[in-house]
C-alpha cells in the first residue's frame, strides 16, 4: 500500500433517483453513500484521498466533512476518463492510484486490498463473472488469457456481448503511465464519452499487464441508479449486519427485521426483538433485553437494563438494571443510574434520575436532577418553560411526588419531602415534610351544563 492515492468520483447527477439530493448523498445504512466509501477507502491508509464532484457542487462538500479530503470539481461530465484527468494535477507522479465511485457503497476493504496488491507496480482491474452481463462492459482477453480490453456495450460486437466477465469500474492503475493514457484517451464511442476503461488496451499497447481480480459477492460491485438499487443495497447492507451480529453471538428475534444505521457495539448475552433500529454509536452491555419496535440512537445502555417494546432513547445513557418502557422516550441528555425504572408514555429530557429511582406512568420530567429512591407518581410534570429560558427542578432523595402533581421550575424538593397529589408546587418543598397545594372543592348548585340549539 506504499504511495496509494484514492480517488473517488462522484460527480454523477443520478436522475434517475428522481430527488434534488445529489446521487451520491443518498443514504445507506444510516450515511451518505459517499461517506460509507470514503470510509473503506480511509481503512487502506492511502497517502492522499481524492474526490472528484460535480452534480450537487458545495453541497456534497458540505456533506462530508472530511479536511483531509482533496476535492475535485467536474464542471462538465464527460465521462469517467475525463473525471479522472480531472483529478491528474493532484496525483503525485509515483506510486499507485485505486479508483473508486460514490455511487458504489457495499465493497469490502479486504477487496479493495486485494486489487491493490494484484496492481503492483502495473495494472488491475475488479471483475465479476455474471449470468446476464447486460449493461456492463466486458473484459475481453487475448490468446494468453491476459485482459487487454474493456469494451463497453453499446460498442460490443455479437461475440463480445456473450461474454460473461464484466467490469467493476474498480481500478489500481500505476501513476507514472497515468497521465499519458489519460490523455491518449478519445471519445470516439456511442455515448462520445472519454472512456477511463480504455486505459485497459492502452497498458496492453504498452505492454504493461494488466491483472484481474474477482470480486467475492456481487453487491460489492453493485452501483445505485435508482431507488429499487439502492433498496436492494440496504436490504444486503442489513443482512449482513445481522449474520455479523448472529455470529458474535446476540440473538436476534428475526435476523431480516432489524436495521443498524450506524454502528452497534454489544457485550454477552444480548437479545433484540423484531423491527428494532439502532442509529449513529449504540452500545449494549452484557445481559441487555430490547423489546420489538424500538429505536435507540446514541445510547449506551449498561448490563443487565429491560427496554420494553415501542420505545425511543436517543442521545442517552442508561445504567445497569434498569426497566424502561414500553412506550418510553429518553430525550438528549437523559442520564440514568442503576435500578431506574422508567415506565409507560413517560419522557425524560436533559435529566438525571438517580439509583433506584421511578417515574413510571404518564409523566414528563425535563431539566431535572433526581435523587436516589424517588417515586414520581402518574401525571407529573417539570414545567420548565416560561416561553423563553428553560429552568431547573431538584428532588432529592427519598423523595415521593404523588400523582397529578405540577413542579413549577426552578424549585426544589429537599431530602425525603412529600408532595400530595394535585399540587401545583412553586416554592421549596421542605425535606421530611408533606407539602399540599390545592384548590378547595366545591359543589355548585343547580348548576345546568349547557346544550347545542337544535
Amino acid at each position: 500500500m506504499d504511495r496509494l492515492s484514492v480517488v473517488i468520483l462522484a460527480a454523477g447527477k443520478g436522475k434517475r433517483m428522481y430527488s434534488s439530493l445529489p446521487k451520491v448523498l443518498h443514504p445507506i445504512g444510516g450515511e451518505p453513500m459517499l461517506a460509507r466509501v470514503i470510509r473503506g477507502a480511509r481503512e487502506l491508509s492511502p497517502e492522499r484521498l481524492i474526490v472528484v464532484y460535480g452534480h450537487g457542487g458545495e453541497a456534497v462538500r458540505q456533506a462530508i466533512p472530511d479536511e483531509d479530503i482533496v476535492w475535485v470539481e467536474q464542471a462538465e461530465q464527460l465521462g469517467t476518463g475525463h473525471a479522472l484527468k480531472m483529478a491528474l494535477p493532484a496525483l503525485p507522479a509515483e506510486g499507485s492510484t485505486l479508483v473508486l465511485y460514490g455511487d458504489v457503497p457495499l465493497t469490502r476493504s479486504e477487496t479493495l486490498r486485494d486489487l491493490v496488491a494484484a496492481g503492483g507496480e502495473g495494472m488491475a482491474v475488479l471483475i465479476d463473472t455474471v449470468d446476464d452481463p447486460t449493461g456492463y462492459g466486458r473484459i475481453v482477453r487475448g490468446m494468453d488469457g491476459t485482459a487487454v480490453a474493456i469494451v463497453e456495450e453499446k460498442d460490443c460486437t455479437a461475440a463480445e456481448k456473450a461474454i460473461r466477465e464484466i467490469n467493476t469500474g474498480m481500478l489500481a492503475l500505476p501513476n507514472s503511465q497515468l497521465a499519458g493514457w489519460l490523455h491518449a484517451l478519445g471519445n470516439a464511442n456511442a455515448q462520445g464519452e472519454y472512456y477511463l476503461t480504455d486505459v485497459l488496451a492502452l497498458a496492453a499497447r504498452d505492454g504493461v499487464r494488466t491483472a484481474t481480480v474477482d470480486v467475492a459477492h456481487g453487491w460489492e460491485a453493485a452501483g445505485v441508479n435508482n431507488k429499487r438499487q439502492l433498496a436492494e443495497l440496504e436490504r444486503i447492507l442489513q443482512r449482513n449486519n445481522a449474520e455479523a451480529l448472529l455470529d458474535a453471538g446476540v440473538t436476534l428475534a428475526d435476523p431480516a427485521r432489524i436495521d443498524i444505521r450506524g454502528r452497534l457495539e454489544h457485550g454477552r448475552d444480548v437479545a433484540i426483538d423484531v423491527n428494532c433500529v439502532f442509529e449513529g454509536r449504540v452500545t449494549l452491555g452484557d445481559d441487555v433485553q430490547i423489546g420489538a419496535n424500538c429505536i435507540l440512537k446514541n445510547v449506551t445502555v449498561a448490563a443487565g437494563t429491560r427496554i420494553a417494546p415501542f420505545s425511543l432513547l436517543e442521545d442517552a445513557t442508561v445504567g445497569a438494571d434498569c426497566r424502561i418502557g414500553p412506550y418510553a422516550r429518553l430525550r438528549p441528555g437523559a442520564e440514568l443510574a442503576a435500578q431506574v425504572h422508567i415506565g409507560n408514555f413517560v419522557e425524560i429530557k436533559k435529566s438525571r434520575v438517580g439509583v433506584g429511582s421511578k417515574v413510571n406512568h404518564l409523566t414528563y420530567i425535563g431539566d431535572t436532577s433526581i435523587g436516589s429512591k424517588v417515586n414520581v407518581g402518574a401525571g407529573c410534570v417539570t414545567v420548565n418553560y416560561n416561553g423563553v429560558d428553560k429552568f431547573r427542578t431538584t428532588i432529592g432523595d427519598n423523595v415521593f411526588v404523588g400523582s397529578g402533581t405540577l413542579m413549577v421550575a426552578p424549585v426544589t424538593l429537599e431530602d425525603g419531602s412529600t408532595v400530595g397529589a394535585g399540587s401545583v408546587i412553586t416554592r421549596t418543598a421542605p425535606a421530611g415534610e408533606l407539602t399540599l397545594s390545592r384548590a378547595r372543592q366545591v359543589t355548585i348548585p343547580g348548576w345546568q351544563r349547557p346544550l347545542k340549539k337544535k
